[in-house]
């Protein structure tokens, strides 16, 4: 047995179609395994998983996540995480709960930093300082402040899970998982119910980390072109202070029903919303990871569901039944899972809606599915796969989540990664006539009694049991004390405050691994761009390789369109590819665009010029193909922006019904950025223009619409057709490519082609308003927590911030904002931004038990930058965080864009490299300096908030006047 710095080989094979050698390990004194995958990818990449099955619901699993990161041995700070952020580049850095694992993801281009990284996590996963304190800090706590104060209960993972509750979605999604598993793990919630979370105690904390963050229990990964021997090394300094245990992490299978199961719950809503539910069907599949059968299974999801023209998918849509799709195939449990569901019904109808997910299945298992179908799939997952566009998620750890997949239940971690023979394989058996989907249909779903139908009903009165339980609890627990334990509680709660609020001492903060200004790119990184004219019209090229695909943008000028027209345009985006055209209704042009292309798609941008301050809107159009697809993607975009078919009543409503359930659905997972939109709106005409299209404004015009589209169609398909005519303009048209100088060449006759095709025609570009608010806004939706925005334009008092306020502002968030939102007010996080184009300075919380509160650390945040006092060794850090954002790890295509949307905003490399210079010497006194920002955001600065309307109340009861409530849910 040969020994690497304590690891056996177990395995060495290459991936071609990763160009990636893969070497497993095993660790010799412990059992550890190690996944090392070995490339040219500079982007380098490492994650520590542990199998962590919880037993109940109290969160055990997510509140250790976030409690091994707040100090260790080697690392005895508080909250050395977010200390290492402030001075890594990293391009990630998270950790993550699953229902039965927890996996310490990083990722970073720079090797010093990518080291540091490693380092820091294996300390907090293996040596954690978990003390009371973090326990009550991170997971939950009875608080009370002073002797008059009422009694309540705190905790970051547990005001984080008060507003995962309020999410229907993840309501739906959660109860089905646990309706299929009502005797294993996954019958429990992984991530904590608030309503179990306070059962957790202290010993159980720590007795499941000493038990399951164990070498033994753990699957490491590396991915990337650091030295592959160093990671064997680094790894065995740690995981060879341990003995080998055997880990109580087991998952047992659920027993099959054997008949299926109905179960009906409620979620918060409004009165007017009783005819809003939910329903989801589920399936309990198997355990079988052969790559051949995943991949068929995968196939088979896409074709039922993966797109509009997808069968399962347009049936449900076209029964009228609901409004929005929702489901899919899920390989990441032991025993895979598929779903499929409606957003959108009438509870009542729930029913109708299984008989008919049913019946569509029964009729494809029977008749099969369009051969265009089946092709469009196959290209589909192909060029998927072959891309391998992850966007801005590191490549590596998308491998480490795949190999997961199989590595977590004791298989193969290196098959996952294949998809070359998976994918021939499950081709060649439909060609030779092998009804290969229509079997798995029934195999795995019709005939399958492990089948459960979960229900959510809305409740008007749901968020109020919830609170009225929460407020039994405390009473219960404020009846257990007497007058000394009462004065003990008040003892602990001020010493958990003074803990928090304390320091970490110098010596401390040292051990914390850094870059150094040294370490950076004094120069800012550019993108090769070629700036010509075609046809009059604007062409940046971006010589880069793109491994043979075709990246193309079209952006049309937004500002040709009437104003009030706006709400429509991404309405308008996804009727290019829905609709149909002249010659191909939307399942026959779906089909095309899966077949011959890589995808077709549209979405808005806006930003503000930053030489002229002028707003910018753009509808952009983005292909991309293999270069021997060119002519095919050139041809369907040509068809689709001169004659697509906005007509068909129907087929509009759908998607008007669609992209309303959508919005509303998303108000509490992404409440801070409705809020911020919605303030933003009051200042500049582009942030104006995107909230008619995107925000709150967007929601009140998706309903109004639903009934304009009944009561005056011919009035709704004129708006269209004045949309259509006034954007699909080769006047103001700029064309961003993105691809390799040679496939330029022949690309480049072929767009030509396309731009000489589109209409010219004269415009004058459209002015933009502001909204006409002055009052704050009390955005009332049915949830637990509250999103708190205020916001100031900077530029009209007179304040211009130089690059240096990146650093302040990033300083900020992680130093000022985290420690009294988050760490102090409980809150899952808080935010603070400044938009040098527009003078927008915004700050922001997420998932927030306060109101009042988090606005007075708003305001005091002037009198905290006046009195600081900060070492060189703070202020370095910063400048390194700030740089590592401003160098974000991209794509190719992601850099192309990125180049288009600097063109369309006056943003040349010399302005960037000014603003970088400006970042590189940043001291002390620019903290002090942007005091008067925070002054301004105190004295001038606005609110937004969105929230529940208790809480709304509550702040106007003890601040009259301060928010204007507005039903928006």
């Amino acid at each position: 047995m040969s020994n690497e710095h304590g690891f056996e080989l177990l395995r060495d094979e290459f991936i071609p179609e990763l160009n990636t050698r893969a070497r497993l390990y095993r660790h010799i004194k412990t059992g550890a395994e190690l996944l090392s995958l070995e490339n040219d990818d500079e982007n380098k990449c490492f994650g520590i998983t542990f199998r962590t099955p919880p037993r109940d619901s109290t969160g055990i699993a997510h509140i250790l996540e976030h409690s091994v990161l707040c100090g260790s041995r080697k690392y005895p700070v508080k909250d050395p995480f977010f200390t290492l952020v402030k001075g890594s580049v990293h391009t990630f850095l998270n950790a993550i709960t699953f229902p039965d694992k927890t996996a310490y993801p990083v990722a970073s281009t720079n090797l010093k930093d990518f080291y540091n990284l490693v380092d820091v996590y294996l300390d907090a996963v293996f040596f954690p300082r978990i003390t009371p304190e973090i326990l009550k800090q991170e997971g939950w706590h009875f608080e009370l402040p002073a002797p008059d104060a009422p009694i309540s209960i705190k905790g970051v993972v547990y005001n984080e899970m008060k507003g995962a509750y309020s999410s229907p979605d993840g309501m739906l999604y959660r109860y089905s998982q646990q309706s299929l598993f009502p005797d294993t793990t996954y019958g429990y919630s992984s991530g904590g119910d608030p309503l179990v979370i306070p059962d957790l105690t202290y010993e159980a904390f720590k007795r499941f980390h000493e038990t399951l963050y164990h070498p033994s229990n753990a699957r490491i990964f590396f991915y990337g072109d650091d030295p592959p021997a160093e990671r064997l090394r680094k790894l065995d300094e740690y995981l060879s202070q341990f003995e080998p245990i055997t880990p109580p992490s087991q998952i047992e299978k659920q027993e099959r029903f054997t008949a299926p199961r109905t179960f009906e719950y409620t979620f918060s809503a409004a009165d007017n919303e009783q005819q809003k539910g939910m329903v989801m069907v589920n399936w309990l599949i198997d355990d079988n990871r052969d790559p051949t059968q995943l991949m068929a299974r995968e196939l088979l999801s896409y074709m039922l569901l993966g797109n509009a023209a997808a069968p399962l998918r347009k049936a449900l849509i076209d029964s009228g039944l609901g409004e929005e799709v929702i489901g899919g195939y899920e390989s990441d449990l032991l025993q895979h899972t598929f779903s499929v569901g409606m957003k959108g019904i009438d509870p009542a109808n729930a029913e109708q809606v299984e008989a008919l997910i049913l019946r569509t299945l029964n009729e494809l298992a029977e008749h099969g599915f369009d051969p265009e179908t089946i092709a469009a799939a196959f290209n589909t997952f192909e060029f998927s796969l072959r891309e391998n566009n992850t966007g801005s998620f590191p490549r590596g750890l998308v491998l480490m989540m795949r190999a997961l997949s199989t590595w977590l239940y004791d298989d193969d971690p290196i098959a996952p990664l294949r998809f070359e023979a998976p994918l021939a394989a499950v081709r060649t058996a439909v060609a030779n006539g092998e009804r290969l989907f229509e079997r798995l249909i029934r195999e795995l779903l019709l005939d399958n009694p492990h089948r459960t139908r979960v229900t959510l009903r809305p409740d008007p009165e749901y968020a109020a049991r919830l609170a009225a339980a929460e407020q039994a609890r405390i009473e219960a627990f404020a009846a257990t004390l007497d007058d000394e334990k009462r004065a003990a509680l008040i003892a602990e709660t001020q010493a958990l405050a003074e803990w928090q609020q304390t320091p970490d001492p110098p010596e401390a903060l040292a051990t914390i691994p850094t870059l150094h200004l040294s370490d950076l790119d004094r120069e800012v990184k550019r993108i090769p761009t070629d700036i010509d004219e075609m046809d009059g019209v604007p062409l940046l090229r971006h010589p880069l390789f793109t491994n043979g695909i075709v990246y193309l943008d079209l952006a049309f000028d937004l500002r040709a369109l009437p104003p009030q027209l706006l709400p429509y345009v991404p309405l308008f985006a996804r009727a290019l590819t829905e609709m149909g055209t002249a010659t191909s209704d939307f399942v026959r042009l779906l089909q095309r665009i899966g077949r011959e292309t890589g995808g077709i798609s549209a979405a808005t941008m806006t930003a503000t010029d930053i030489v002229t301050a002028a707003p910018v809107g753009r509808l952009v159009v983005r292909g991309k193909s293999t270069l021997a697809q060119t002519t095919e993607l050139i041809k369907l975009l040509q068809e689709i922006l001169l004659t697509v078919k906005l007509d068909n009543q129907e087929r509009f409503r759908q998607i008007v019904l669609r992209a309303r359930a959508n919005k509303e659905s998303s108000l509490v997972p992404a409440g801070n950025a409705y809020a911020r939109q919605r303030l933003a709106a009051r200042f500049s005409p582009a942030e104006w223009a995107d909230e008619q299209m995107g925000g709150i404004s967007a929601i009140f015009f998706l309903r109004e619409l639903e009934q304009r589209i009944q009561q005056d169609w011919p009035g709704v398909l004129a708006d269209l057709e004045m949309v259509r005519t006034s954007l699909i303009n080769r006047r103001g048209l700029v064309v961003n490519l993105t691809l390799d100088a040679d496939g330029q060449k022949t690309v480049l006759p072929l767009l030509h082609d396309l731009i000489a095709s589109l209409p010219d025609q004269p415009y004058s570009p459209a002015s933009w308003p502001t909204s006409r608010i002055d009052d704050g806004e009390g955005l009332i939706i049915p949830a637990q927590v509250n999103y708190v925005a205020k916001g100031v334009n900077l530029h009209a008092h007179g304040i211009r911030p130089s690059g240096a306020a990146m650093v302040v502002l990033r300083h900020l968030r992680i130093d000022y904002l985290l420690d009294r939102i988050r760490i102090q007010g409980g809150a899952y996080g808080a935010s603070g931004n400044y938009d040098r184009s527009t003078g927008l300075f915004i700050t922001t919380s997420y998932r927030d038990p306060n109101l009042l509160r988090t606005l007075d650390v708003y305001d005091e945040m002037a009198t905290y930058l006046q009195t600081i006092a900060l070492d060189s060794t703070t202020v370095e850090r910063a400048i390194i965080g700030t740089i590592g954002d401003m160098d974000a790890y991209q794509l190719p295509d992601a850099k192309g864009y990125t180049a288009l949307v600097r063109y369309l905003t006056s943003i040349s490399d010399e302005y960037r490299q000014q603003i970088r210079d400006q970042v590189l010497a940043t001291s002390p006194a620019d903290f002090v300096a942007f005091a008067e920002a925070a002054a301004a955001l105190r004295d001038h600065g606005q609110v937004a908030v969105l929230g529940p309307a208790d809480s709304i109340e509550a702040a106007n009861r003890e601040r009259p006047g301060l928010l204007k409530p507005v039903k928006v849910l």
